[in-house]
């Protein structure tokens, strides 16, 4: 017996799915990978690691482009998070939507220091 629940079906929640899911494995995976190739670069320097060695590392602008995207891909990770523990538990509305302002303009806001940090090296 089938059910169809029409107009009156409530749909509540991070309801994003696949989508999100995925997201959240993808820009994962890439943070990890990055992380790695950092740590792979740090234990074939040579010398103590001091400032020198983290200016050489970041100085390049292939790796400066490289670190920024892998910078807006945690923000991404960390918004579709944020996002889902704000529905998922917070359940007034307007509570719930100036968490979630909150946490976009605190990203955002990441984001902006972060391009300052990068840029300047």
């Amino acid at each position: 017996m089938a059910v169809n629940f029409g107009s009156r079906r409530i749909v509540t929640g991070a309801h994003y799915g696949l989508r999100d899911w995925l997201a959240q494995r993808v820009t994962a995976l890439l943070m990890a990978l990055f992380t790695l190739l950092i740590v792979l670069r740090l234990v074939f320097s040579r010398g103590p690691v001091g400032y020198d060695v983290w200016a050489g590392i970041f100085s390049a602008q292939w790796m400066k482009t490289l670190t920024f995207t892998v910078i807006l891909a945690l923000l991404y990770h960390a918004w579709v998070g944020m996002r889902d523990i704000w529905m998922d538990y917070i359940k007034p509305v307007g509570l719930r939507l100036a968490l979630q302002v909150f946490s976009i303009v605190w990203l955002v806001g990441c984001a902006g220091w972060a391009i300052q940090v990068l840029w300047r090296v």
